[in-house]
């Protein structure tokens, strides 16, 4: 089988029992980065000498052919540098083509750098999206963020250090500086620090120069208040425009809290009236 191994996200501490038993019998370890893979065996005190191959961004598609097919016979498994594998990191096109080929897939839960930034965030974690990373130009970052605006669940982001403060403060102007932000740097390790604020205020601490890994997690788009036959003409709007009735309802309920059947009966009663 294919074995997705979550690896400590700082704190060699977190690692699990099943990931240390998993370690010493393993055969093969497919690895984000073999010279990482081989100091976390040594820094756990694994004594088993598996195989490391690599199994990055610029090799997956070509090394998941190998690796599938060996799996049908001995247990692969899977390391990412830290956190879960496929999880912004290698692995999505492996468990791909075992999916396809009847290979059995399974996990070893553990540390995820995108769970532990929420926890502590003290943002909203009854509903969230993960974004990824940024895009690196601003061009492309604030086309990803204007697009996002209007999303109602708390986003959680990696960031790198040197392009934080210009990340924050496109965010301070797509989504408004008042909207809340936890900058959660260096988590489970010695200098774990969690800085919260408005999006204005954190890019203006930012500005300073800040160090280590990344996540940022954002507070979601608060529902304007707005009347139910004011949302029914933003409906018609918008099926004016070309959008589908269904579609329309659904997006302005999404926005509103109005219920999405309410609003394609009141759209669809004001035009046949109309």
């Amino acid at each position: 089988m294919i074995i997705l191994a979550a690896t400590p996200i700082g704190n060699l501490g977190d690692a699990s029992r099943r990931l240390v038993e998993t370690l010493e019998g393993a055969t093969v370890l497919a690895a984000e980065d073999t010279r990482t893979a081989a100091h976390l065996l040594r820094s756990l005190g694994i004594t088993n000498h598996p195989r490391i191959v690599s199994l990055h961004d610029h090799n997956e598609r070509e090394r998941a052919v190998t690796l599938v097919a060996e799996a049908a016979d001995i247990d692969i498994v899977v390391l990412s540098d830290a956190g879960m594998p496929t999880v912004s990191d290698p692995g999505y096109h492996l468990v791909t083509l075992a999916a396809e080929k009847g290979v059995r897939v399974t996990a070893l839960p553990g540390p995820s750098a995108v769970i532990t930034a929420l926890a502590v965030s003290g943002l909203p974690t009854d509903r969230f999206s993960f974004e990824g990373f940024l895009p690196r130009k601003q061009g492309e970052r604030l086309a990803l963020l204007t697009e996002l605006a209007a999303e109602n669940r708390t986003m959680v982001f990696f960031e790198s250090p040197a392009r934080l403060a210009s990340s924050l403060t496109d965010i301070a102007a797509t989504f408004g500086g008042s909207r809340r932000v936890a900058v959660c740097r260096e988590l489970t390790k010695m200098y774990e620090e969690v800085v919260r604020g408005t999006a204005e205020e954190l890019a203006e601490w930012a500005a300073g120069g800040v160090r280590g890994e990344i996540c940022l997690v954002v507070e979601g788009a608060r529902r304007r208040s707005v009347g139910f036959d004011e949302a029914v003409a933003r409906v018609r709007e918008l099926v004016a425009e070309g959008t589908r009735l269904k579609d329309a309802a659904a997006e302005v309920s999404e926005h509103t809290g109005h219920g999405k059947r309410d609003l394609y009966q009141a759209a669809l009663d004001a035009k046949r009236q109309a």
